[in-house]
C-alpha cells in the first residue's frame, strides 16, 4: 500500500454508489419498463448491488437475454429513467459536509464515471454540483472506460492536479484498478453497492465505512 501524499491536491470520486445512492430512481425506472413490456419486476436488493455495473447489469436482473437483446432495451430503459432522474436520488450520509471540507481547504474534486455523459450531467446539475466539480469525466467522454485509467488520467489533467497527489474513492474493483494504474492514492468504500464483492480483496490503500472516515484520512477539521 502507497502512503498517502503530503502535499494533496485534490479528490476524485465514482458518482453511483460512491458520492450518489440512485439505486432507488434506477429500480423505479426498472420496474416501470418491466410493467410496460409485461414483465415481473426483479428484487431491489439483487438490483442494487449491480448498479456499479451500469444499465445492462441492471436490466440483466429482469431479462435473461444475450448482451446484444439487452443493449436494444438500454434505450428505452434509459429514456424512463431519465425521466425520474433525481426524484428519490441523494448524496449518501455525510458527503455533502465532506465536499464542502474539501472545498473549504482548497482542494479539488471531481467525479469519474462509467454512466453516460447526457444522464450524468444532468443528475450533477439537479445536486447543484455541476459548477462545484473541477472536472466531470463521463462513460463516453472516452473511446475506453474504468478499469482503464484514461479516464482517471483525463479528469486528473482538467482539474490541474498532479496524479501522484490525488485520492480516486470508488464502490467497485474497477474504480480501484483504474486509479491504481494511473498513480493516485485509491479509497474503496464499503457505503456503496459493491457489486457483491468484498473491498478488502480489490488491492486499495484504504478501505473505509463512512464519509468522516475520508474526512479524518485527508485530515479535514470536520464533523461528517
Amino acid at each position: 500500500m502507497k502512503p498517502l501524499s503530503a502535499k494533496l491536491e485534490g479528490v476524485l470520486f465514482d458518482l453511483d454508489g460512491t458520492l450518489l445512492d440512485s439505486a432507488p430512481d434506477l429500480y423505479a425506472a426498472l420496474a416501470a419498463y418491466c410493467a410496460e413490456v409485461g414483465e415481473a419486476a426483479p428484487d431491489y436488493g439483487a438490483m442494487r448491488e449491480v448498479v456499479s455495473r451500469g444499465s445492462r447489469a441492471i436490466l440483466r436482473c429482469a431479462f435473461a437475454e444475450s448482451d446484444e437483446a439487452l443493449m436494444a432495451r438500454m434505450p428505452r430503459y434509459l429514456e424512463i429513467y431519465q425521466g425520474m432522474l433525481a426524484m428519490h436520488t441523494r448524496p449518501f450520509d455525510g458527503i455533502a459536509p465532506l465536499l464542502e471540507a474539501i472545498e473549504a481547504q482548497e482542494l479539488r474534486w471531481g467525479i469519474v464515471t462509467n454512466k453516460p455523459g447526457f444522464l450524468t450531467e444532468e443528475l450533477i446539475q439537479r445536486m447543484d454540483w455541476d459548477l462545484r466539480a473541477s472536472a466531470v469525466i463521463c462513460g463516453d467522454t472516452l473511446p475506453v472506460k474504468k478499469p482503464d485509467p484514461a479516464p482517471v488520467l483525463l479528469a486528473c489533467e482538467r482539474a490541474g492536479i498532479e496524479p501522484a497527489r490525488c485520492v480516486f474513492v470508488g464502490d467497485d474493483a474497477r474504480d480501484v484498478e483504474a486509479g491504481r494504474a494511473a498513480g493516485l492514492y485509491t479509497v474503496a468504500v464499503r457505503w456503496g453497492y459493491l457489486d457483491g464483492g468484498n473491498p478488502e480483496s480489490w488491492g486499495a490503500d484504504a478501505v473505509l465505512d463512512h464519509p468522516r472516515q475520508l474526512a479524518e484520512l485527508l485530515k479535514l477539521p470536520v464533523t461528517v
